[in-house]
């Protein structure tokens, strides 16, 4: 009897094995689980803080501590409003708003829902506009800050998933690159033609109007071809709230 219980677990045997291993993985993924939700809360609040500090990077607000984020965009960002390609509001946000323009993505854009962020710099109104699009490599994006004459560009902040080190990623390490973009225009005559894009990055030998464009990063070129996609792209969507007076 005493044999056939030593049978009966049999360690080397298939169904031990089997057994074994279902019984490890269910234990990983419930550890595995578990940290993931402990941890949730503290990186929703880092993803948060990224965003926010981007969104202020473009309004040329640099080098600001951790601590001191969240309560300068709660200053400077009067409501992130959410509008249509029509330029209807959807939702009109709220100040230092968390829950409207702040939570869209890539997708929100694709399915015509705009993030729209009101900003206050020193007592003037900028508007901050997401852009999204692709590099060489994967997904960039950014955000265009604009004065109220929702023609010129007041600051822009650009970031990517897997652009090459040197090379597409400067559109994020390179801030006196991204600085050039500062006083550019939307459009190549503001007065009389603003129903085209005309923000854009090109080669030097490609410049044609040094008003609404900008070299392109050496050895970039599909990068930077991106960019100007992304403007023409995103930007164009919101070619009626720029249109208002």
């Amino acid at each position: 009897m005493a044999e056939q219980n030593r049978k009966g677990f049999n360690k080397e045997s298939n169904i031990y094995i089997i057994l074994y291993s279902i019984v490890m993985v269910v234990i990983v993924a419930f550890l595995l689980a578990f940290v993931f939700q402990t941890l949730k809360p503290v990186q929703d609040v880092n993803v948060a803080l990224d965003k926010k500090r981007q969104i202020l990077a473009a309004l040329n607000i640099d080098n600001i501590s951790n601590d001191d984020v969240s309560s300068e965009y709660s200053r400077i960002v009067l409501a992130d409003k959410i509008i249509d390609k029509e330029g209807h509001t959807t939702d009109e946000g709220s100040r230092g708003g968390e829950q409207a323009a702040f939570m869209l993505n890539s997708s929100d854009y694709k399915a015509g829902r705009l993030g729209l962020f009101v900003c206050d710099v020193n007592g003037k109104t900028k508007y901050v506009i997401p852009v999204y699009g692709m590099g060489l490599w994967g997904p960039i994006w950014g955000y265009i800050a604009i004065d109220s004459d929702k023609s010129t560009v007041y600051g822009a902040y650009f970031n990517h998933e897997s652009e090459t080190a040197g090379l597409g990623a400067e559109i994020k390490d390179n801030k006196a690159w991204r600085d050039k973009f500062r006083g550019k225009k939307l459009f190549a005559d503001a007065e009389n033609d603003r129903q085209r894009i005309a923000l854009a990055v090109r080669k030097p030998s490609d410049l044609k109007n040094a008003e609404s464009e900008v070299d392109a990063i050496t050895g970039a070129t599909l990068t930077s071809d991106g960019v100007s996609n992304m403007f023409a792209d995103c930007l164009g969507k919101y070619m009626k709230f720029l249109n208002e007076r």
